[in-house]
């Protein structure tokens, strides 16, 4: 092997030398030379310290590269000129053949050796250039144009991987490129998932250890757009099958968007994806999937304490996570009382966030389910059940299931918080900056608590979404929907997948806030919360286990409370409420 290695480079500068980058047949002799030599490096980190620390391969690599790069563009600027794509030649054809060799023998010559990658890294503008022709839309469509690019993304991976220098270097100039010129977005819209990969990988290595290019990532215009195209592909490869590459792929996605929470930089993020006069968007939607799933992945167990850097993560999230509850449960709440012909509050009309209202109807709502609907907010309006809606908001069942996503993610904090400050014994520490819970149960926005938004909530949700008990729609009275003509709508509006859950998570949350806590259960009393929740205490196949968790909610809110058991005690229970209760 010894001798293999020492006759690299001559072997390797003597091939530079009689290289014609415009002779087919020199490229493919060429070519042959490289493959060669790339299968010997791939083998040994002896093989390519050896070649590396010959000098004189570096100056002819270079050239390569140079010249490479001007004959792409050569071809490049031909069919410009003609206006219209031109077929491919088999000129072009071997150029393809002699970039890929070029790829692969400098991504495996400088794999994990800092002195090649040093030498190596003057040749990253032709790479770049190389990889901006081989992502181009027409490009995509072919695969040997595909099995270019992925050895050309190997090669720019390689090369700075491991090298925080080289790394820094490379991730500052990319992020201040004008975007149309960052070859990893367009990588991230490859449709060839070992392409996707290698460029996940490449991304993940570059942020590895390093809070100021994850930052970078979360805060600049192009980073964002990265950011935009990493949360596109999460969607779609989330059905990859387990093994497969576009699984591996999800993996990695999972791992960077993870990085971004534990960096605390996730707040962040999610509001670079704020669009003006949207409630929400799809990227938020999506980035709190991840959040959630992340929060839940890392909960707590008895034998594995919450950890001090989980703390930090919560204490960086909870903040947005409640300003976006107020966000959209203000937006739900407006939504639905328009929808219903109640009087609309001022608090909820007046602020900003609920600009989607203000739009064109036309815009934003569904043509009026009744033409028969009562606009006054008389007692007979508000016993107004879904059948009769004024019209309804498109944009509510999207802000729906991301306040679902929303709760959760608040429940799996609260719940941590508490058994946190059970297990260091600070039951009775109400400091909001130290227990989340806490920092839940004190914010405010417009006067208005989470506690009594989340009443208010349910409140409406019981008029606006009859249960589905056994597979019929159930009015809040109790009566089945099914016969009543105005209400046959109904249904097929209502089981959209975003009001999935909706009530069980409020309910939940509320018991979980209200746990162990006097001062919390008064509030709920106050806000008329104990008569919603024990109208929670029903079966809804909408949301499983409802009334499980409305009981267990009544349960905290009587605990220890006189005053709420004898709200209990002053309601005529029905027949069907003592079956419920016993």
């Amino acid at each position: 092997m010894a001798e293999t290695t020492e006759s690299f480079g001559p072997e390797f500068t003597a091939a530079c030398r009689q290289l014609t980058i415009k002779d087919p047949e020199s490229i493919l002799s060429f070519s042959r030379v490289l493959d060669k030599i790339s299968s010997e490096l791939a083998k040994s980190d002896q093989a390519r310290i050896a070649l590396g620390s010959d000098t004189a391969i570096w100056r002819p690599l270079e050239k390569v590269w140079k010249d490479l790069a001007r004959a792409h563009f050569t071809f490049w600027e031909i069919d410009d000129s003609e206006g219209e794509e031109s077929d491919e030649t088999p000129h072009q054809a071997t150029l393809a053949t002699l970039c890929a060799s070029v790829a692969r023998f400098t991504r495996n010559l400088v794999a994990g050796i800092p002195d090649n990658q040093s030498s190596a890294f003057p040749n990253e503008p032709e790479l770049r250039r190389l990889l901006h022709y081989y992502t181009s839309w027409s490009a995509m469509e072919d695969e040997k144009s595909i099995a270019v690019a992925r050895l050309l993304t190997q090669a720019l991976s390689n090369l700075v991987t491991g090298h925080e220098e080289l790394m820094g270097r490379l991730w500052e100039t990319y992020l201040r490129l004008p975007e149309d010129q960052v070859i990893i977005i367009r990588l991230l819209g490859s449709p060839d998932a070992k392409t996707l990969l290698s460029t996940l990988v490449f991304i993940l290595n570059c942020l590895h250890g390093s809070r100021k290019r994850t930052k970078l990532l979360c805060k600049t215009d192009v980073g964002v757009r990265m950011c935009v195209s990493l949360l596109d592909n999460m969607l779609h490869l989330f059905e990859a099958d387990e093994g497969s590459i576009g699984a591996q792929a999800f993996d990695i996605g999972y791992t960077i968007l993870s990085h971004i929470i534990e960096q605390g930089l996730a707040a962040s993020l999610y509001k670079q994806f704020t669009i003006q006069d949207e409630i929400i968007t799809p990227h938020q939607t999506t980035l709190l999937k991840i959040i959630d799933s992340y929060l839940q992945s890392n909960q707590m167990t008895l034998q594995t304490p919450i950890k001090p850097e989980t703390i930090q993560i919560h204490i960086s999230l909870t903040p947005m996570l409640t300003r976006t509850f107020f966000s959209l449960s203000r937006y739900a709440q407006t939504s639905i009382r328009h929808s219903l012909g109640l009087d609309i509050k001022k608090d909820d009309t007046d602020h900003p966030d609920q600009s989607d209202l203000k739009r064109p109807k036309s815009e934003r709502s569904m043509s009026p389910v009744s033409a028969s609907t009562n606009h006054t907010g008389s007692p007979e309006t508000q016993n107004q059940s879904f059948g009769s809606l004024n019209s309804l908001d498109v944009m509510l069942p999207k802000a729906c299931e991301a306040l679902v996503l929303v709760t959760q993610c608040m429940v799996t904090i609260a719940i941590e918080a508490e058994e946190n400050a059970t297990r260091l014994g600070l039951e009775d520490n109400d400091d909001p900056k130290t227990n989340m819970k806490n920092y839940f149960i004190e914010a405010r926005t417009s006067s208005v608590g989470v506690v009594e938004s989340l009443i208010e909530l349910l409140r409406l949700l019981d008029k606006f979404l009859p249960r589905i008990n056994f597979g019929r729609p159930v009015s809040p009275t109790g009566r089945s929907t099914s016969s009543t003509p105005q209400v046959q709508g109904q249904a097929s509006a209502a089981d959209n997948h975003g009001f999935a859950y909706l009530k069980r998570d409020l309910v939940r949350m509320l018991g979980i806030l209200c746990h162990g806590k006097k001062g919390v259960q008064d509030r709920v009393r106050g806000a008329g919360g104990i008569e919603v929740v024990m109208n929670m205490c029903v079966i809804d196949e909408r949301n499983p286990y409802l009334r499980e968790h409305a009981i267990f909610t009544l349960h905290n809110l009587l605990k220890d409370n006189a005053e709420n058991q004898s709200v209990v005690d002053s309601i005529q229970p029905s027949e069907d409420w003592g079956k419920v209760i016993s």
